[in-house]
């Protein structure tokens, strides 16, 4: 098939990993032709173009500035994005018959774009939803539900749900949502997808305690990290008052890795505290990252505890790879917590729950000896449910 792939995540070269990259490259080793549309954000001053990166064509597209920016910017370049793309996609590719349009959420305003190619190509359309929008933005007090905004971004969400012929949730609890609060949707189009990567089983070679020693990060505790984005939907505050918790203790050290909007916030607490059990990282290099992830112990997730919406982190994935328990605070309408628990690899309290936090990172201190045992569980765990070859059926089930 002929395969139109509209996402916002910066996709620079196919053979980078991510769950995006690994499912086109899925999809590319199955011998479909993979059409990808990113965009390029004006603060990187690049034009409109194409490249092709091993056999995959991605068509990179000048927009408005739309992540790590003010919300006026990221709300137009937002709403202008799919007269962008269409108008893009039609003076590049308007002799292409697309078979299969895929697209993600963020953002809900591919609306134009999609409804366009599908009635020109007769392609069929499938959304992988990521993001709950606008409701996770009425849920972290962005704006109300009585609001012109939400009430804009609200029709297009919902034009956006039934021009998909398929929608992958990542997750049961997401599926139950959608059908809950749109009540035109039919349970027959709205199925789990989750997120998923392509497994990398080759051997690590590198030195754990020269790169820690790099990043003076000790080698004599037990390591725990957070790797992502360090935004409002994460509660950095509660992440704060863990990280001021656990200077208390002398055998656990925590490492944040990431950026965003609220990492301002975050390096101001180091500043003004020098802790010596955590360290704040803005950013590393992709492999060293990986690398780093692999050098620790524990694996960390967490959410604000306002979401009424059911997140589910991909930055999971990392650490189920690398055969790691997982300590997860969120909010209690995700089931990311539930079937961590269930499943034996990790443990879960509602965020803002500091002394039972504390008591879960207090019970894998003095339980070293499980941690191997919850690492093989959430492996097999991720190689049973989250591959990009179980995601690429899921889909493909539908376009027999």
């Amino acid at each position: 098939m002929n395969i139109l792939f509209l996402t916002l995540y910066p996709i620079s070269n196919i053979s980078e990993r991510g769950i995006y990259t690994d499912l086109m490259r899925e999809f590319n080793r199955h011998g479909h032709k993979i059409h990808i549309v990113i965009p390029a954000e004006r603060r990187f001053h690049l034009a409109t173009g194409i490249k092709e990166s091993e056999g995959v064509n991605i068509l990179r597209v000048r927009t408005l500035n739309i992540q790590k920016t003010n919300l006026i910017e990221k709300g137009l370049g937002t709403l202008l994005l799919e007269y962008q793309y269409q108008r893009a996609i039609y003076k590049y590719w308007k002799d292409i018959k697309f078979d299969l349009i895929l697209y993600s959420t963020p953002p809900i305003t591919f609306n134009r774009v999609v409804a366009s190619v599908k009635k020109c190509c007769g392609a069929k359309t499938y959304l992988l939803l990521k993001d709950i929008f606008p409701q996770n933005a009425v849920d972290l007090g962005m704006f109300s539900k009585s609001s012109f905004i939400y009430k804009l971004f609200r029709k297009k969400e919902e034009r956006l749900y039934r021009l998909s012929d398929y929608i992958g949730c990542m997750s049961p609890a997401n599926v139950e949502y959608i059908l809950r609060h749109n009540s035109l949707m039919t349970a027959e189009k709205v199925e789990v997808c989750p997120n998923s990567i392509e497994l990398d089983e080759e051997e690590s070679n590198y030195d754990n305690d020269h790169l820690l020693q790099k990043l003076n990060i000790p080698t004599d505790k037990l390591l725990f990290i957070y790797g992502g984005n360090l935004g409002r939907p994460q509660g950095i505050d509660f992440l704060i008052n863990v990280l001021a918790t656990n200077e208390k203790r002398t055998d656990t050290y925590f490492i944040v890795v990431g950026n965003g909007t609220e990492y301002g916030k975050i390096a101001q607490w180091f500043r003004n505290n020098s802790p010596h059990n955590s360290c704040l990282i803005s950013s590393l290099p992709k492999q060293e990252y990986d690398d780093l992830v692999g050098t620790c112990d524990v694996g960390l997730i967490f959410l604000d505890n306002r979401f009424t919406i059911p997140n589910y982190p991909s930055r999971l994935l990392s650490y189920l790879e690398n055969r790691m328990p997982v300590l997860m605070a969120t909010d209690m309408n995700t089931d990311i917590g539930s079937i961590a628990e269930k499943n034996g690899y990790g443990l879960w309290t509602e965020s803002g729950n500091l002394d039972t936090f504390m008591e879960m990172v207090e019970f894998i201190a003095m339980n070293r000896e499980k941690l191997k045992l919850m690492g093989e569980k959430g492996y097999d765990y991720l190689k049973n449910n989250y591959t990009v070859e179980r995601a690429y059926w899921i889909i493909m089930t539908h376009f027999q």
